[in-house]
């Protein structure tokens, strides 16, 4: 259904650097900056960008939204890890199992605020 995801920053740099060691954590290589100064990464036939907003407005976290990757629980917890130590913030409980769903979950948000999911069924 999807081609892509884009997403705003405010700080290309700084975004980088969490989404490079984020995706590291399963098996993601660095991103790339377009001629457009866009970063843009491309994993397991899924294409992941993110740019500055061209309206010249802040960027900001999507109210609501939530953007998934799915991955295993060890890749989700070495996920976690990783956004943590590089700009991004823990929301929501540690990974782990969720009562009554056959779901494995680890939530981030990067340093714009923009919030990410590692997803894995369990089963």
């Amino acid at each position: 259904m999807f081609s892509h995801i884009m997403i705003g920053a405010n700080d290309i740099d700084a975004a980088k650097t969490f989404y490079d060691a984020t995706f590291a954590a399963f098996g993601g290589k660095p991103g790339i900056i377009d001629p457009y100064g866009r970063l843009v990464y491309q994993h397991n036939g899924g294409i992941f960008i993110i740019t500055k907003p061209i309206d010249g407005n802040a960027a900001c976290g999507a109210n609501g939204g939530t953007i998934g990757f799915a991955m295993t629980p060890e890749q989700a917890d070495a996920w976690w890890a990783a956004g943590q130590a590089s700009g991004g913030t823990a929301c929501e409980d540690p990974p782990g199992p969720r009562e009554g769903s056959p779901y494995y979950l680890a939530y981030l948000r990067d340093p714009t605020g923009n919030k990410l999911c590692a997803l894995h069924v369990l089963g």
